[in-house]
């Protein structure tokens, strides 16, 4: 369930990218186009879940040296990955360049956080024994 969650969350982020100039989102209809963010929200969170640890052991020291605004670039890139397998598989989504893929992701990582948050937030408690 939470995974389920998370995904849908990821999808209204995505799809607010799409207000951004160089994302877009194509689409015949309502049907196709969450669709398509739905497969896109599940491709990111794959590249997140595999990629980005990968990309944090890598890049270590310069999380370190910038403390870590790094973070951004290596979200923009795993976006801008997004779009390119978006891309091979012919889904209607895509990101110009990294600039737009920088702005794309931190919108991503400020609403995902925030439904996030408001989610945890509105859930029951459960008590504990």
């Amino acid at each position: 369930m939470a995974t389920l969650l998370y995904i849908l969350i990821t999808m209204v982020a995505v799809w607010i990218t799409t207000a951004l100039p160089g994302i877009t989102l194509e689409g015949e209809d309502t049907t196709a186009k969450v669709l398509t963010l739905l497969a896109v929200s599940v491709i990111f969170g794959i590249i997140n879940v595999v990629l980005k640890p990968v990309a944090k052991t890598l890049g270590c020291l310069l999380y370190l040296l910038t403390l870590g605004l790094f973070g951004l670039v290596v979200n923009a890139l795993l976006f801008w990955l997004t779009s390119y397998l978006a891309g091979e598989l012919r889904l209607p989504f895509h990101v110009d360049g990294f600039w737009s893929a920088f702005w794309g992701a931190l919108i991503v990582t400020i609403v995902s956080s925030a439904l996030a948050g408001i989610v945890r937030r509105t859930r029951p408690q459960v008590e504990e024994r």
